[in-house]
């Protein structure tokens, strides 16, 4: 399968992680997280796992405030706990 915009796969035989990387920044604020097929149960369903994530994600940046151009604490803080419940 091939990459897509804001999720990456990585296929690399000399490495031990297998999988998906998510990654999204807005107004100087990175999200990254990681969706092994191992955990997920393989390559399909790590896809739809951090596809599911990315779309949420989106959807709180986008209809979240912002407080002197840039994301505000606790939208901050909500991302990070989305994503880590992923």
């Amino acid at each position: 399968m091939k990459s897509r915009k804001n999720l990456t796969r990585f296929t690399y035989e000399t490495t031990a992680f297998q999988g998906w990387r998510l990654c999204l920044s807005r107004t100087g604020t990175t999200f990254t997280k990681y969706f092994s097929d191992k955990k997920y149960g393989g390559e399909r369903k790590a896809l739809k796992a951090s596809d599911g994530a990315l779309n949420e994600l989106r959807d709180l940046l986008d209809k979240s405030r912002k407080v002197n151009g840039k994301l505000s604490k606790s939208t901050i803080a909500k991302a990070h706990k989305l994503l880590k419940a992923a």
